[in-house]
């Protein structure tokens, strides 16, 4: 079964790119034609592209991985927190600090103190503080959670980045490229796909097909986590049964060893008298 079909990108609008004068010449190769001074992306490849990185981001996420979904603009927003949501994944949709990647250990020190203010406020401390310093804590926390609250569970950088416009989003993609991580993109007519790993040709300004490309990469995931799950329980099984089998190999070892105990002889009869 296909991850998307041609008739769900149609209707999505994934097609439609930017205005004729409003394009990079990289992405020339996966440009159809042009319709009334707009572009026309070549959803033959759009389909193929789908198709790869949804295999790498299900075999990531099958092997431990995290995928960060990025998307800041209004049609990305929602997309991006929904479907990272329902996924497990990881995400930035309201603004991305510069160093979420490259300078990790700050930023999750930010975290943690984002997290310490909320366990404050869940055990009644905000309220035993003078009214002022709560004031501009409480302030505080609402922007933390604001700009961290899709990445307080995120421990270590991710494995890969899932972006929604690279031109918005072109320093998550340069902290990206500078630590190698790889980057899996829905690439308009207006960007450079090769400073993206995995990249998809389609249309990033609508929310339709915003939300179908996240919709994939989120069940690219999920798909994976569902391997992993079934692979430990496969290998749970089998440790199981090898731990049976040893249990009984030892048993039968034991009982091999054991030395069976010779009879004893018969008393010699009592002499008859007078003989």
């Amino acid at each position: 079964m296909a991850v998307v079909t041609m008739r769900q990108m149609l209707e999505a609008g994934c097609h439609f790119g930017h205005q004729t004068r409003r394009w990079n010449p990289k992405m020339k190769r996966f440009i159809f034609g042009e319709r009334n001074g707009v572009y026309i992306i070549d959803l033959e490849q759009t389909m193929t592209r789908v198709e790869t990185a949804y295999v790498f981001a299900r075999d990531l996420v099958a092997g431990g991985g995290t995928i960060l979904f990025v998307g800041t603009k209004k049609q990305a927003q929602d997309p991006v927190r929904d479907w990272a949501d329902k996924s497990g994944m990881p995400y930035v949709n309201e603004r991305w600090l510069g160093g979420m990647l490259t300078n990790f250990e700050t930023i999750s020190k930010r975290v943690s103190k984002m997290q310490e203010y909320e366990r404050m406020v869940e055990t009644g401390e905000f309220e035993a503080m003078p009214k002022k310093e709560a004031l501009l804590l409480s302030r505080e926390l609402v922007k933390l959670q604001k700009n961290l609250s899709g990445i307080s569970k995120m421990t270590r950088r991710p494995d890969a980045v899932f972006v929604l416009d690279t031109l918005k989003e072109h320093i998550a993609v340069t902290e990206a490229n500078k630590l190698g991580i790889p980057v899996i993109a829905v690439v308009d007519t207006n960007v450079d796909p090769d400073v993206v790993t995995f990249p998809i040709p389609g249309n990033d300004d609508a929310i339709r097909a915003n939300d179908l490309m996240c919709r994939v990469i989120a069940e690219a995931a999920l798909e994976g986590r569902h391997m992993a799950s079934k692979k430990a329980s496969v290998a749970a099984a089998q440790a199981a049964a090898a731990a049976v089998a040893n249990a009984a190999a030892a048993v039968a070892a034991v009982g091999a060893s054991v030395v069976e105990p010779k009879p004893i002889p018969a008393p010699p009869a009592a002499p008859t008298p007078g003989a």
